[in-house]
């Protein structure tokens, strides 16, 4: 199945990710993740939904200002059936990869 691969806007704080504009995602796949950290280590937690709904993804960083991590999910990405809400702790930003 292919589709089109699109880039949301980072987030920097806790909440739904949007696309290029300020409209929320919808269903998705997540192909991959883009985080910039900060000097401490940090985290990065993907739900399908809003701030208490099910964890599809955690992914924790470095310790490190200066070593984005860049993670290219398996087959076809992670299903997000509502939206893709990301809680994040100690990141400068996160960016997903969606389509």
């Amino acid at each position: 199945m292919q589709t089109d691969v699109l880039a949301s806007v980072p987030i920097t704080a806790s909440g739904q990710f949007t696309d290029q504009g300020t409209t929320s995602l919808a269903r998705c796949r997540v192909k991959a993740v883009y985080i910039v950290p900060t000097a401490t280590a940090g985290s990065l937690i993907l739900r399908d939904g809003g701030a208490s709904s099910t964890i599809k993804i955690t992914i924790n960083t470095v310790a490190s200002a200066t070593q984005p991590t860049y993670m290219l999910m398996p087959g076809e990405g992670l299903v997000f059936q509502t939206a893709v809400y990301g809680t994040v702790s100690n990141l400068g930003s996160a960016t997903i990869i969606y389509g």
